[in-house]
């Protein structure tokens, strides 16, 4: 089990591989598919991100409601595929990887590749167990997507696995 703390190096990145099972801490953003079609139209129309893209790592989640006490509610991944139109374009920018569940088409692994990045899996369904990992959580864009407006989240050993490392080696 490998610890990471964030932001990570470039050489960090280098040393880790796909089937890697990690625990990471620090900040990640969640982004879902309605959010990153604003993000993408916000780079279009040449308007600033919400959040410094560079070397961040994008969930791939939409957190439901806190209870009383709680950072977070449940918080499991979605499926990363339907990001694959929107990645590259952030990896190009900066994006220092992203996690969710399931496979990327080959132009992501591509671009985690030429950007020396990387995708974590997260387990499908382990949405309480991950919402533990989470200690705090802010509104930071898009509010009136409710669960899928960017949020960001502090995050200290959630669990996950090295899904394409930055050589373009995948579990899938």
């Amino acid at each position: 089990m490998k610890k990471l703390t964030l932001p990570l190096t470039k050489e960090q990145i280098k040393d880790l591989h796909a089937g890697d099972s990690v625990t990471i801490s620090g900040y990640i953003y969640t982004a879902r598919d309605c959010a990153h079609k604003r993000l993408i139209e916000m780079i279009a129309a040449g308007e600033e991100l919400p959040f410094d893209i560079k070397d961040a790592i994008i969930y791939y989640a939409g957190p439901c409601p806190a209870k009383p006490g709680y950072a977070s509610g449940s918080c499991g991944p979605t499926t990363s595929a339907r990001m694959d139109a929107y990645a590259p374009t952030l990896l190009d920018l900066g994006l220092g990887g992203m996690i969710g569940k399931g496979e990327m088409c080959e132009e992501v692994t591509k671009a985690l590749e030429r950007n020396c990045c990387v995708y974590f899996a997260a387990i499908g369904g382990a949405g309480a167990l991950y919402s533990k990992s989470i200690k705090s959580s802010e509104l930071i864009a898009f509010p009136e997507l409710l669960s899928e407006a960017v949020r960001k989240l502090e995050v200290v050993d959630f669990p996950a696995v090295v899904a394409t490392d930055c050589y373009g080696k995948t579990i899938y």
